[in-house]
């Protein structure tokens, strides 16, 4: 018996020696694409190490310090390798828009703000046609005017404008107080966009002035009840309608996110960003978001121009700019473009502000990047990352560099990784994470895009990577390809 044993111990020794020189003579593992000798900055981890990163298909496959085989091996020593940038407020959802996005880092663009209605169909419509990875909310406001108009459909307010221009300058659906029948059917509405995959509730409630206090109390129960949050820009600007809001939201048990901090809250900011930091210090689940630039831009045919405008916006005529031209506006021209309908630029901000905002711990950066026309818009759909990254972060050192990549990564995927489980994968560089990955160089990166010139790319961010396929490869846009994936809630 004892012999037995004996022989069987001398086999599995036997056995076990054979398979360690086995491992030893095999080859590492070849992966796709390795990104060797970068600076890995992952703010979800707190990584920030000279390393190699490793690709296979549509993931993150190794982050080591030892070196890496790859089909394809990048050397990106001097450059930062970053999780790619989520902006949770993309007007601009059109291929060309998602160009440029893609040139300043982002790799996942979500339309939060104003949303989309019906959600299904939008989804549909993007299938294969995006370079990036998107999603969005179900619209309020989309909702509203499909219950008021019938037979109207839109699919995206900001890129599908023309249906909303055969309404007039006074439509129903923004300026009509809504029935308790056409509240339950705008909540049926949203229930479900939420149910085809909504990432939550968008509300530009200050583009429908005729929805009353009780009717966005119900729509934000139907957030709550759902566990979904609300993406609000409020009813006017300065504290009053941000505390309005928040209490409400408070009132209904629903999560809430502020759009735009530095346009919502004007001279009011610092207000502003105390009573956030109040309300979560009580446990309120509130977040908001901020944009580098003292300009706003909208349609100056929506609600958001009803008389009293310059009351509430606290400028004039000559503080708009007509998009297309750059001209400063006059009473005369105000009421010819507002019947036109089209873009205006509205400078309304104080640097001071803005750069407040910026600063202040956990507030999320999110570019509110409208649809360029006729390469005409807002710079901000194509500046918005590198300039935080180059201008206030490098030069103006507002914040560390850590600080403004988590701004931009992390935070955008934890406001939403409790019910859109794809978030988990996002926002991080991690080993089986999806392969979203942007390399800049941290003493060049910079924003180029102007109000002159509001679509020029961003410099200094030479590869994007998003789904493990390059999108900006040597600092060029890879026009063709399309790895982009939707975003959606798993209801």
């Amino acid at each position: 018996m004892r012999q037995q044993t004996m022989l069987i111990i001398r086999n599995y020794r036997l056995v076990a020696l054979i398979l360690l020189l086995t491992a030893a003579c095999s080859p590492t593992p070849e992966y796709d694409i390795v990104l060797e000798g970068g600076r890995v900055m992952d703010p979800a981890s707190g990584i920030d190490s000279i390393l190699n990163v490793a690709v296979a298909g549509d993931s993150i496959a190794s982050i080591s310090a030892s070196p890496l085989r790859g089909a394809k091996v990048l050397d990106v020593s001097g450059l930062v390798v970053a999780p790619g940038f989520i902006d949770l407020h993309a007007h601009g959802q059109t291929k060309g828009d998602m160009h440029l996005q893609v040139r300043d880092g982002v790799t996942t663009a979500l339309e939060m703000e104003i949303g989309v209605h019906p959600i299904a169909e939008w989804y549909e419509s993007m299938d294969g046609k995006a370079p990036i990875n998107y999603g969005a909310t179900v619209s309020h406001l989309g909702a509203r005017f499909a219950v008021f108009h019938e037979g109207f459909g839109v699919l995206h307010w900001p890129t599908n404008r023309a249906g909303f221009a055969e309404l007039g300058d006074s439509p129903a659906g923004a300026n009509e107080r809504a029935t308790p029948m056409q509240v339950d059917s705008i909540a049926s509405l949203l229930k479900t966009g939420l149910a085809e995959g909504a990432l939550g509730i968008g509300f530009g409630i200050h583009y429908t002035p005729a929805a009353t206090y009780a009717e966005i109390d119900e729509m934000l129960r139907v957030a709550s009840e759902a566990d979904v949050p609300a993406f609000v820009h409020p009813r006017a600007f300065g504290i009053e309608p941000i505390r309005e809001i928040v209490t409400a939201a408070d009132r209904a048990g629903a999560a809430l996110h502020i759009v735009h901090i530095g346009s919502s809250a004007l001279d009011d900011l610092p207000l502003a960003l105390a009573l956030i930091d109040s309300a979560r210090a009580t446990g309120q689940d509130v977040s908001t978001e901020v944009y580098p630039y003292t300009a706003a831009s909208t349609t100056i045919e929506s609600a958001l121009f009803n008389p009293g405008w310059k009351e509430v916006l606290r400028i004039g005529y000559e503080d708009l700019a007509w998009a297309l031209t750059g001209e400063r506006l006059t009473e005369e021209s105000f009421e010819y473009y507002r019947q036109k309908g089209g873009w205006v630029i509205i400078y309304m901000m104080k640097d001071e502000h803005v750069e407040r905002a910026i600063a202040h711990p956990g507030v999320i950066i999110g570019s509110d990047g409208v649809p360029f026309v006729n390469d005409t818009g807002h710079p901000r759909g194509a500046g918005t990352f590198a300039r935080v990254l180059g201008h206030y972060s490098r030069d103006k050192q507002l914040l560390p560099l850590m600080d403004a990549l988590t701004r931009m990564t992390i935070l955008p995927a934890r406001r939403l990784e409790g019910h859109v489980p794809a978030m988990h994968r996002k926002g991080r560089l991690a080993v089986g994470a999806d392969a979203d990955i942007t390399v800049f160089d941290p003493e060049a990166v910079i924003d180029k895009a102007t109000f002159e010139s509001p679509t020029t790319p961003s410099g200094g961010i030479p590869h994007v990577l998003v789904n493990g396929s390059f999108v900006v490869y040597n600092g060029e846009l890879i026009p063709d390809t399309f790895p982009g994936r939707p975003v959606r809630a798993n209801r």
